[in-house]
Order: C-alpha cells, then structure tokens, then sequence
C-alpha cells in the first residue's frame, strides 16, 4: 500500500491547479510527458514563448520525485565539479556547472514572479561531516566550488554547532546560493503558472504509446490522442508504458518522517537560521525544518521494503542522537519516494527520436536541475537548436546491474540502520 497520502507535502500543499484528464484529441508544437519539475517547467516555459503545449501526467501533478523529496534548492550536482568535467569534459562540464550555480536564483525568481505559495526559504545549506573522512571530502569540495567562483565556506565543528545546534558533526560546507521549499507546492505552482499562461495540463493521462507518424508525433491516451510536432519524456524515476523510451537509472528510495511543529523553545535550539542539511554518510541523512517549525528527518530506504522495520526503528534513534531535546517528540508517519541514479551522478539527455528528448537522472538533485533541464529543454525544440540543451544529448544511455544495485542500495541502507544509532 503507497505512503503517498501520507506525505508531510501533500498534506500541506497550499497551491492546487485545476485539471482532468484529457478526454479529447488534441494538436499541439510541444507535449510534455510527466507532470515533475522538468516537465512543468517546460510547459511554463513554451507557454510564455507563445507555443501550444500540453502536460500528460499518469497521476496528480507532483506524485513522483518532485512532490516527495526533501526540498533542499542545491547549486549543483551530487558530484564534485572536477567529475563533472571528467565525465563531460572540460568545455561542457564547465558550462553544466555554470547552469546549475544559478539555478536556484532561477528557482527563487520563478516563485517570486508567479506568486507560488511553497514557503521558500533562501537561507542556505549545509552539508555535514559525520566523520574524519566526510570533513576530509568536504575540504576537497570546498577548493574545488571555491575555483569554480562558488562562495562556499568550510564551517569548523564549532561553527557547525552553532549553526545546526547538533554536536554531532566535525564540520559542515555551507552554501549560501541554496535554500528550501516546500516542494509539492513548488510543482503544483509551476503547474498552475504554465496553465495560467495557456498549457493545457492533464492528470490521470497516461501515455500509452508513441510514435512518430509523417512528421508528427502521436500519443495515445487513454481516452484521446495528442499530435505534437515536439516532446519531452520527463518521468525519471516513474516512467510508466513506453518500453522503447524507458530511461536507463538505478532506482533509489528515500523515506522521510516529522515531527509535529515544535515549541519556539525546542525551535530555538534547533536549526536556528533554518539552513537543509544533510550529511556526508554513505547512506545519507537529510534534516530540515518546515516554515510551520516541524522537524523533518529523512534517509536512504524503502518504507514499503522488507527492510521497513529497520528504518522505522532507526529514524527515533537517530533524532535522539542529533538532537538529544527531542527524544519524547512523537514522529508523524513516514513517506518514501524514488530516486533515479545514473553511475556517474550526472544527468541524462536522450534523443528518443525526431524533435524528441527524455530527460532523467537527477540523482536525488531535482529541484533547481530539473527546472533549468525543463526549461532549456522547452527553448532548444522550440528553436530547432540542440545546442541550447544543458549537457549534450546523446542517443542512448545504459546502466548494467540495475536491479542488483538496487538491491544493494536498499540491503545496505537496511543493514546501515538496523545496525546503526543504537
């Protein structure tokens, strides 16, 4: 049984766009499969150009990824940017960090300019060293961002403390371009910013097949087609039909929990410049606090895996370790959700066919590149020009060992928190 409706987001998502399922055929320059950050943000950003677009969401706008995730606006990757180059090359590595450094002061103004209600909160991050070996990786992110013109800084464990108000950690890299959402509500509101702008936006609208017939593309639905001179498969983790277009990832879960919002007394010990956090563990944990002052607590795992007890028995655990002041606090229940990796961490840009691209692989970074992947992917078919996409697209990617490296992400996240806090 899903978790969904159990979500923290969900739950307190104050923006809602209007939509039904598509019941009649439709003509239109860009049909965008997949109602997530990429695919919203191509919708807005189409409509604004003055092209007709369409959004064909399987579920609710934000079911995936997008509407279950921690909600931390990062300014890159999950890798450091001497691997992105490496894996890109100097010229468009170099450019994809670029990107992704002013993507979110792109996620911010596109808030700001749309009045999306999803409680933003532009104070930074900071991410953890849980160990001598996470502050030594630190210290290699913090030269490398520093080169690249990012103004991080490496924060002592004393000023990590300060900071966090946990003395856990021996030091933290805080990012002052990053921030927080409420990420549900940001990709409803992207929803209803591109539907005010002209999008036709459809839920409960799966797509069942695919082709390109005379020019055109030709997707079915279940009640009605769509032609499209253009598409942009954007399902990530949540691809669903379409086995020629399937994107190549391995899936990653991740659960949250919450607290209910805490006394301004616990809240003053606790986060007190309301930066997101996370660490630099192997099987990372995420903390943060919501604009209403709950503390959020998440991790590596699947609440619906046979490894659920021992990740249920975790989380309590581990809240105690970090903050010793909230041992008694009840946790509210849990919500899981999926994540596509991709080997080097860096994502993925396919060309499924004429005017066509799928879009995956945000490796638990989707926010801010997923609204800049989406909205550069909108600008580069509407123009004709691939040389306006992010990374460059290629024709195909794979992934070897998928589901056995699934199974040793959730094995190794079960074992990591059964064994772990106690």
């Amino acid at each position: 049984m899903s978790d969904y409706d159990q979500s923290l987001w969900l739950n307190t998502c104050r923006e809602h766009v209007e939509s039904a399922p598509l019941t009649s055929d439709l003509s239109v320059d860009l049909a965008v499969i997949g109602g997530g950050y990429t695919g919203c943000s191509a919708a807005l950003t189409a409509a604004r150009a003055g092209a007709t677009v369409c959004v064909l969401e399987a579920q609710e706008i934000g079911h995936g990824g997008s509407g279950r995730n921690v909600g931390l606006v990062n300014a890159g990757l999950w890798v450091r940017p001497a691997d992105i180059c490496a894996h890109l090359g100097d010229a468009d590595g170099t450019r994809l960090i670029e990107i992704l450094a002013a993507a979110p002061s792109e996620v911010f103004s596109v808030i700001q300019t749309h009045g999306i209600e999803c409680e933003p909160m532009r104070k930074g991050t900071l991410h953890c060293a849980h160990s001598g070996s996470g502050l030594a990786d630190l210290k290699i992110r913090h030269a490398q961002l520093r080169q690249a013109g990012a103004p991080v800084e490496l924060l002592s464990s004393d000023k990590t403390y300060q900071r966090t108000g946990s003395a856990t950690f021996r030091g933290a890299l805080f990012d002052p371009r990053a921030g927080t959402i409420q990420p549900m509500a940001y990709v409803r509101g992207l929803a209803r910013a591109a539907a005010a702008t002209g999008a036709r936006v459809h839920t409960h609208s799966p797509v069942m097949t695919m082709r390109h017939v005379d020019g055109q593309w030709l997707l079915e639905t279940p009640q009605a087609t769509v032609r499209a001179k253009s598409v942009i498969q954007a399902t990530n983790a949540y691809h669903r039909n379409l086995p020629d277009t399937a994107p190549a990832y391995v899936p990653v879960s991740y659960f949250q929990f919450t607290t209910a919002p805490l006394s301004d007394n616990l809240r003053a010990s606790i986060l007190p410049g309301t930066e997101g956090c996370w660490d630099t563990g192997l099987i990372m944990t995420s903390f943060r606090m919501d604009h209403d002052g709950r503390f959020i607590l998440g991790a590596m795992g699947n609440l619906e895996h046979a490894g659920s007890a021992a990740h249920t028995g975790w989380i309590k655990r581990k809240l105690s370790e970090l903050y010793p002041q909230l041992a008694d606090q009840p946790l509210q229940q849990g919500w899981h959700g999926r994540i596509a990796m991709t080997s080097d961490h860096i994502p993925k840009i396919t060309r499924i066919g004429p005017d066509a691209v799928s879009i995956h692989g945000y490796s638990g970074r989707g926010i801010g590149p997923g609204t800049v992947f989406g909205r550069m992917a909108a600008e580069s078919l509407l123009a004709g020009d691939p040389a306006l996409l992010p990374v460059p697209a290629v024709a195909e990617h794979t992934e070897r060992w998928t589901r056995l490296r699934h199974a040793y992400f959730e094995t190794g996240a079960a074992l990591t928190h059964l064994i772990k806090a106690r």
